[in-house]
């Protein structure tokens, strides 16, 4: 059966927890994380969940981070990659229609995510969530409000041109924007048309 490290509150294993529910595989979920635990953010006093600081994770991912998978020997990290791994060995036909355009938009949205998206949400979690108010940087937090303001609107303007951007597999990166809307008090529908 097909392990995953990660935890549940995490944009990037989110993306693979949801891959695994679209294609149906089960998997052994193994909580772990170095700044969340069972009761919340180590920035707020709590535990971690641990396991990526020890010697057995960095074997299998150096960088100590999650997600993580191990199917039947084969380890992989990194979201992105571990979503077009199970993309391509378990549900092709589902996910893309075995279509390697369609295959090939859904990774470019995939990396615009992480390249346009990640960091604005990032900041305004950090800053509006874990910090205690009296360590919030405001200029950060309207950085990253603008910043994801307008890559919202690139999104917007794509979701607007089509009933949708993608097939299922996009599933795994519009997990992201939607928490974080919430956070930050950002409108990301100015098409008038939700998603």
């Amino acid at each position: 059966m097909l392990k995953l490290w990660g935890r549940p509150t995490s944009t990037r294993t989110l993306k693979v927890l949801w891959t695994l529910a679209e294609i149906d595989l089960p998997f052994e979920l193994i909580l772990a994380s170095a700044t969340m635990g069972a009761q919340g953010s180590v920035f707020k006093g709590n535990r971690p969940h641990g396991i990526v600081d020890g010697p057995a994770y960095r074997a299998m991912n150096p960088n100590g981070t999650v997600p993580t998978i191990d199917d039947a020997g084969f380890i992989l990290w990194e979201s992105n990659a571990i979503v077009r791994y199970l993309a391509m060995r378990y549900a092709p036909r589902l996910l893309y229609g075995e279509d390697l355009a369609t295959f090939a938009r859904a990774c470019q949205w995939m990396d615009w995510d992480s390249a346009e998206l990640m960091r604005g949400q990032h900041t305004l979690v950090m800053q509006l969530v874990r910090l205690p108010a009296a360590e919030r940087d405001r200029v950060q937090i309207e950085t990253a409000r603008e910043d994801l303001i307008a890559a919202f609107r690139i999104l917007d303007a794509e979701l607007g041109r089509r009933r949708f951007s993608l097939p299922v597999t996009i599933s795994a990166w519009v997990t992201s924007p939607s928490g974080f809307t919430r956070i930050g008090g950002i409108s990301t529908t100015s098409s008038g048309r939700p998603w």
